[in-house]
Parts: structure tokens; C-alpha cells; sequence
């Protein structure tokens, strides 16, 4: 017993060296984080004269940024362990383009989109009427890279000139919808899926329940697929002159055009009028040389990346005058991800969390209009109905409320505009899937094939979930009808608001994906536009010229602690080296990442009464 006491006085002893040693190191390492940050004033990056700014994206382009915890933040880019994919916040690209075009400091634009990952066909035509804006002030806009992407492509086709590496290609291949299906795989696992829904295009609940796409899915997804591909080559044509033979989507046309080019991918691109000219990289570093003269301390041309140029704008704002300025507002909130219940941080719709972003702006005296800007598949119906209901009470308290529609606004997204005033979408948004469904998983057979058994009792007999037994025939009946009845509530809700009958609805409903333009001809929507044009109808409505109201763009709340740490991180942060995005680049990488975003979909089956108005097809590869 005296030698087991001293061992494990030895153990304890060694344990407790090594947490008080890495104590020790994270305070010292936080001490002197603090001594930096207060004795070092925040390097602000200068804007040279006569520079070129280079948009070098990097990730998605999204409404707003999912929430990162400064901490977080600071350990991604120290060891290059950022998030699965980097995003770039829409209206910040938008107001850096608008703020260079008048800035006599900038000559011009270079759109280096190697890292740029796309975001939403309605977000991409956005940002490139911004560049469009930016040409016709006389300053040039450049595309180079190596590779374009379709993606990457749609926004170097804005530019004047488009340079290709000589070893490159371009990637105009169409549009793609395609999804993992797991039948047989939950058979196999012995899972039992209990599905339950309403609607006859309402596919959402397909992956569990077949091998493949259903006819009735097939023709609705080619619809507005179609639509959106048409979308996206009349926004390239509208810049660019292409052949007709990668226009056509026909094979031969394409193998035509790449036997005259001696199947080289460059030169096909020149034939196909894709990009202007073939130059190496230092060819097209020597052309932005000329434009813009070199900077002899780092060799190169006289530019300022995204992010620098960002910060030094906002070096520049003044939040006294900001805050000073008292004129009424039309309040934008913003909701995007998928709709999920209770308080969710930026990235996720939490109906409690948005609902109390709603329920603010209706008692803040100084917001007179709200934009609710959605970009979202839906998610939880009982979410979905909370934030309605205090649109609702916006528009009781006499404040109009205009959803705007952006990529994405379908099931539980069109729920939520359905309560507005007036909705305007994209003619490229994805919308309506007006449809419900249920989803339960049980493993009763899984746990009996490893030797688990489940047995228990009740002090009643109605049916109580439980995933390690059967689904009670009650409980299944229970279930359907409250998806049925959750079906009829829609179609009244939106009948309602849409001044058309529940029978109506119903023919443009089931669960039926629509485009934009489609949902405006079936009146599902009141206007096609972005959201500059949702701020003017709210204004409108509200009896605001265009001079006597300012515009509330969401800020992510941040706590008095998280903003010491920002602060702090955001120091330190300029002493680490510089690493590039951590984007997902490999096959292998690529393919993972798809198969982990189908079926992390499971984590996003919360709501506890299993309804849901979710759209799962809506994403476009």
C-alpha cells in the first residue's frame, strides 16, 4: 500500500507540473498579447496612389458570415486550420467596389479568383453589375488566373480583359444536381426510416427512401435547372461574344471546337472567344506593371489586396458622424441557413434568434420599415412560424416589412416571406417548394442484430417516441396527419397572402421548385429585384424620401469580452505569417467534403415534432 501511495504521489506530481507549466504558458503568452496590443497603435494599410485592387476572393460568397469566436478565429489562421470553406460577406465585396470606383487612388480592378468558390447565381449577378458600374467610370477591370472555374468564370467575363495561363482551361460545362441516396445503406445498417409527407414533388425525402431520383422529381429539378443555366449564359453573353458550339450543351459541338484548337484547352478557350489572351504569370504581372507602375519595394505591381483595402476604408469612417446621424432607418435583417428552433448563431436561422431581431426593430422608434433578406432552404416549420408571426406584428405596429428573396428562399424561407407586405426575389432565386414532410429514424432492428434489447413501460397507452422500438401505428397516424395538417396551414397562409384561393396554391405548391421569374408569373412573388430595390419599396411604403432615411445593415452582436478578445487576436494576428486560404483544392478532399454535406443533413433534423419545410434539392453544383 506505501508503494502504491508513492506512486501515485510521483503521477500526481508529474500531471501537476505539466498543468501548471502549460498554465503558466497560455497566461504569459496572454500577458504579453495584452502588452502588444496596447503598446502598438493598429497597423492601418495605405492605399497606394495609383494602384490596382485585387479582389483575391476567397470562398463563398454569403449574406453573412457564419460565427467564428475570435479565439477560433485567431488559432485558424495561426496554423492555417481555417473553416471547411472561407466566406466573403456580399455587401462588404459590393461597397469596396463602389467606394474604388471613386477612389482617385485606385486605377482600376484585378479579379484574382483562384480561391473563389461561387455562392448563389443571384449573389454572383450582383456583384458583377458592381463591377459593370465600375468599368463605366473609365477604370479597367483585369481577370488573370490560371484556371477559371464556372464559378470564377461568370465573374471574369465583366471583366475588359481576360488572361489565361497557356497551360490553362476554362469550365463551361452546365449546371449540376446530384444527390447521395441512402436506401440501401440504412437497410443495411438495419435503420428503419419512418417518412411521412405531402406534396407530389416533394423530394426532399427521396435520399431516404429510394436508390434514385423519382420521374416527378426529375421534371421539376430539370425545370428550374434549365432556367438557372439559362440565367447564367445570358449573364456571360451579355459580356462576352462566345461561340456558338459552347453555348449549344452539345457534345459535338464542343469536340468540334476542341479538334480545331489540336485539342489544347488554352487554345480552345481563345477560339471560344472565353479569354482575350495566353500569358504566364509573369506576363501578367509585367501587364499590370505597365497599368499601373511597379513597386520596387516588392517587385511587383502597385496594388492592395481585398482585405487591406476593406480595412483601410474602415480606418477612414467616422462612427462619431455615424452615430450622430438621427434620420429614421429601414432596418435590414438578414436570415440565412437552414431554419432550426430556439437561438443559433450567424450561419443558421434560429427562430428564436431572428424572432428577437424582429420583435427589436418593432419597438425601436427609429426603424420605420424593416428588409427581411432570406437566403435559406428552410428547415423547422414551428421556426419558420415564430418568425412569421412577428413579421406579423411589424406590420400591426404600422412598420412595412419587404422580404427580400436572395439565392435561396424556398419551403420554410417562403414561409417567412409569405407574412410581408411584398416579396421580391431574384429572377434566379430558388423558391417555392411550398410542400411538408417528416422524418423519424429508428433502430430497433440495428440494436437487436448487436444484442440490445429494449423494454420498459408506460402509465399510458398513447404512443411515446422511443428510437430503439417500432413506430406505434398511432404515432404514425399522428404524425401524418400533423404534416397534412401543417400542409393545409400553408397553402392557407399563403393563399391568404398572396390574394389567391387554397386550391390555387395547391396547383403551384406540392413540394414544386420554382425560379424567380417562374414564381413571379404564378404570383407567388410581387417584383423581381435585388435588395437595393426592397429597401426603396420599404421606404415607399413607410412615406420616406430618399434623403431622409439611412439604411441598418445587420452587425453581428458581440459581447463586451468577445470584443477584448477580437481586439486582442486581431493584434497577434498581424505577427503570424501570412497563409493562404484553406480552401478544399483535392479530388479526394473534394469528394469527402460532398459526402459529409449530405449526410451532416441528419444533424439538421431537430425540430422536436419531426415537421418540417425543407427543400433539399435546393443546391446547384
Amino acid at each position: 500500500m506505501k508503494f502504491l501511495r508513492s506512486l501515485l504521489r510521483k503521477i500526481w506530481l508529474f500531471v501537476n507540473g505539466i498543468r501548471i507549466v502549460l498554465l503558466n504558458v497560455i497566461f504569459f503568452s496572454i500577458l504579453i498579447l495584452i502588452i502588444a496590443m496596447i503598446s502598438s497603435g493598429e497597423d492601418v494599410p495605405q492605399v497606394p496612389e495609383d494602384s490596382l485592387l485585387v479582389l483575391n476572393l476567397r470562398g463563398n460568397l454569403v449574406e453573412e458570415e457564419t460565427y467564428i469566436s475570435p479565439a477560433d478565429l485567431f488559432f485558424q489562421e495561426a496554423f492555417n486550420s481555417g473553416a471547411d470553406m472561407p466566406e466573403v460577406n456580399l455587401y462588404h465585396l459590393l461597397s469596396t467596389i463602389d467606394e474604388a470606383a471613386q477612389d482617385d487612388r485606385i486605377n482600376g480592378i484585378v479579379l484574382d479568383l483562384r480561391y473563389f468558390a461561387g455562392g448563389g447565381l443571384s449573389k454572383m449577378m450582383l456583384v458583377g453589375d458592381h463591377l459593370n458600374a465600375f468599368r463605366d467610370t473609365g477604370k479597367p477591370v483585369i481577370a488573370v488566373g490560371d484556371y477559371y472555374t464556372q464559378n470564377q468564370y461568370f465573374l471574369a467575363s465583366h471583366a475588359d480583359t481576360i488572361y489565361l495561363n497557356p497551360m490553362g482551361a476554362v469550365a463551361l460545362d452546365g449546371l449540376h444536381y446530384y444527390q447521395m441516396y441512402f436506401k440501401d445503406l440504412l437497410e443495411n445498417l438495419k435503420i428503419n426510416p419512418h417518412i411521412f409527407q405531402v406534396g407530389q414533388y416533394k423530394s426532399a425525402v427521396e435520399p431516404f427512401m429510394r436508390d434514385d431520383m423519382s420521374e416527378e422529381a426529375r421534371e421539376a429539378n430539370e425545370a428550374w435547372l434549365n432556367e438557372q443555366w439559362t440565367s447564367f449564359l445570358n449573364g456571360v453573353q451579355r459580356n462576352r461574344n462566345l461561340d456558338s458550339q459552347i453555348t449549344s450543351g452539345q457534345i459535338d459541338d464542343y469536340m468540334n471546337l476542341l479538334s480545331q484548337a489540336n485539342n489544347n484547352q488554352a487554345q480552345f478557350a481563345i477560339a471560344a472567344n472565353l479569354v482575350d489572351d495566353l500569358r504566364s504569370r509573369e506576363g501578367m504581372r509585367s501587364e499590370l506593371i505597365n497599368l499601373s507602375g511597379l513597386d520596387t519595394d516588392k517587385n511587383t505591381y502597385r496594388h492592395i489586396t481585398y482585405n487591406d483595402y476593406l480595412r483601410a476604408l474602415r480606418s477612414s469612417a467616422s462612427p462619431i458622424q455615424d452615430a450622430m446621424d438621427n434620420r429614421p432607418r429601414v432596418e435590414v435583417i438578414v436570415g440565412r441557413g437552414v431554419i432550426m428552433d430556439g437561438s443559433r448563431r450567424a450561419g443558421e436561422i434560429g427562430g428564436d434568434t431572428l424572432a428577437a431581431q424582429l420583435r427589436d426593430a418593432r419597438h425601436d422608434n427609429d426603424v420605420k420599415a424593416v428588409v427581411v433578406r432570406i437566403d435559406s432552404p428552410g428547415g423547422s416549420a414551428f421556426a419558420s412560424e415564430i418568425i412569421r408571426q412577428e413579421v406579423l406584428e411589424l406590420r400591426k405596429a404600422g412598420k412595412p416589412v419587404i422580404a427580400s428573396m436572395s439565392s435561396t428562399a424556398a419551403s420554410g424561407g417562403y414561409w417567412i416571406a409569405a407574412g410581408a407586405d411584398e416579396i421580391i426575389a431574384a429572377p434566379t432565386t430558388i423558391t417555392g417548394s411550398i410542400g411538408v414532410f417528416g422524418l423519424l429514424m429508428t433502430f430497433e432492428d440495428s440494436l437487436d442484430y448487436i444484442g440490445i434489447n429494449t423494454d420498459g413501460l408506460s402509465t399510458t397507452e398513447l404512443p411515446y417516441l422511443n428510437l430503439g422500438k417500432s413506430l406505434d401505428p398511432a404515432a404514425e397516424h399522428m404524425i401524418q396527419s400533423s404534416i397534412e395538417q401543417t400542409y393545409t396551414d400553408f397553402l392557407e397562409l399563403v393563399a391568404e397572402a398572396r390574394n389567391m384561393s387554397p386550391a390555387a396554391v395547391h396547383e403551384v405548391a406540392q413540394g414544386r421548385v420554382w425560379t424567380g421569374q417562374a414564381a413571379l408569373d404564378r404570383g407567388l412573388v410581387d417584383a423581381l429585384g435585388e435588395i437595393d430595390l426592397a429597401i426603396a419599396r420599404a421606404a415607399t411604403l413607410a412615406e420616406l424620401d430618399e434623403d431622409e432615411f439611412k439604411v441598418g445593415w445587420p452587425e453581428a452582436p458581440v459581447s463586451p469580452f468577445e470584443a477584448f478578445l477580437a481586439e486582442m487576436f486581431g493584434t497577434a494576428a498581424a505577427w503570424m505569417p501570412k497563409q493562404e486560404a484553406n480552401t478544399p483544392t483535392g479530388m479526394a478532399e473534394k469528394a469527402l467534403m460532398q459526402v459529409w454535406q449530405d449526410v451532416k443533413i441528419l444533424n439538421e433534423f431537430t425540430a422536436p415534432d419531426g415537421v418540417y419545410i425543407r427543400c433539399l434539392q435546393c443546391k446547384v453544383d
